[in-house]
C-alpha cells in the first residue's frame, strides 16, 4: 500500500509540475531542460523506490526544485545574457554553402550527423545549402540556395529530359580521407577523383574536408578552414 500511494503521488505531482513549467521543458530540450528533467525524474524515483525517503521529503524536494526551474525559466526569459550562460547559442555549421570546420568540432557535431540531419529535412546534398544553424536544442535549421526553393519543374510545365547518372549524392571524401566503398558503388576510381579535383585547383586530397558526388555526375567539393566572418 506504501509503494501504491508513494507511486500516485509521484505521478499526480509531476503531471501538475510539468503542467506548470510550460511546454518548453519538452519540447525544447536546452542544457538546462536536460538537467532539470533528469533530476525530477531521478527525485520522482527516488520517492517511489527509496524507502528510506519519506513521502513528505520528496515532495518536498520535487517543489523546491521545480520552484527553481520554474524561477530559472522567467530569469532566462527576460535576461539575455543569462540565456546565452545557460542554453548557450545558435552555431552557424554552414555558411554561403562552406562547411564551418570549427564550428562543428565546437559543438562536436561529425559529418555523418550532420548528413543526416539534412536527410531529415529533405536535403540529400550538401550542394543545396546556403545556411546551416545548430538550435541550442539540438536541432538543425536549414535554408536552402535560391535555386533548390520549393519551385519545381513540373509547375513550371517543364518535362525532365536528362536522366541523372547516379539515384543520390554520394559523399567521396570526408575529413581529407577518401571513401573507396562509395566510388566502388559508382564504377569509379581513385583516378577519376583526382583528375576532378585537379581540374577544380585542388592538388591535394588533404585539402579538402567533404567532396560528394551528384546525381548528375558533377563533383562537389569544401576544403579545409572555411573563414566564418
Amino acid at each position: 500500500m506504501d509503494i501504491v500511494i508513494r507511486v500516485a503521488i509521484s505521478f499526480l505531482l509531476l503531471l501538475i509540475l510539468t503542467r506548470v513549467m510550460g511546454r518548453k521543458e519538452i519540447s525544447q530540450m536546452t542544457f538546462f531542460n536536460f538537467v532539470s528533467a533528469i533530476t525530477i525524474g531521478t527525485l520522482s524515483g527516488a520517492l517511489v523506490i527509496d524507502r528510506t525517503l519519506s513521502i513528505g521529503n520528496g515532495l518536498i524536494a520535487l517543489l523546491i526544485w521545480s520552484i527553481f526551474t520554474i524561477m530559472m525559466g522567467f530569469i532566462t526569459i527576460k535576461s539575455k545574457k543569462t540565456r546565452q550562460i545557460i542554453d548557450g547559442e545558435p552555431v552557424i555549421v554552414i555558411r554561403d554553402g562552406k562547411i564551418m570546420e570549427d564550428s562543428l568540432r565546437k559543438v562536436r557535431l561529425d559529418m555523418d550527423s550532420l548528413t543526416a540531419s539534412l536527410r531529415g529535412k529533405d536535403i540529400f546534398s550538401l550542394m543545396d545549402v546556403e545556411y546551416a544553424i545548430f538550435e541550442t536544442d539540438g536541432k538543425l535549421s536549414v535554408m536552402k540556395k535560391e535555386n533548390k526553393q520549393s519551385l519545381t519543374k513540373s509547375d513550371m510545365g517543364i518535362d525532365k529530359t536528362k536522366k541523372d547518372l547516379f539515384p543520390l549524392a554520394t559523399e567521396v571524401i570526408v575529413d581529407g580521407i577518401i571513401n573507396t566503398n562509395n566510388l566502388a558503388k559508382l564504377n569509379l576510381d581513385r583516378k577519376w577523383l583526382y583528375e576532378k579535383l585537379q581540374q577544380l585547383g585542388v592538388q591535394s586530397i588533404s585539402e579538402v574536408f567533404y567532396a560528394e558526388i551528384q546525381k548528375n555526375g558533377q563533383l562537389f567539393i569544401d576544403t579545409r578552414n572555411d573563414i566564418l566572418h
